[in-house]
């Protein structure tokens, strides 16, 4: 059995595949372009601010070889 597609159904798998590079076009640009942080834009604060933790007392202390002499 052969079967063959009118000119509708060509109209609706170009439409689908229409759609779907579309909504893949916008995934693209959400997902590569900087959407939180313009430098032409007014300063606003980070998506996520980076920060080290406080350096403890026995970080600065010289670390004892055992075995050297």
């Amino acid at each position: 059995m052969i079967l063959t597609a009118g000119p509708g159904a060509v109209r609706e798998f170009l439409v689908v595949l229409a759609v779907a590079l579309s909504g893949l076009l916008l995934a693209l640009i959400a997902a590569f372009t900087p959407w939180y942080d313009t430098p032409s834009g007014p300063s606003r604060p980070h998506v996520v601010e980076l920060q080290a933790p406080p350096p403890r007392a026995a970080d600065s202390v010289e670390p004892n070889l055992v075995g050297s002499g």
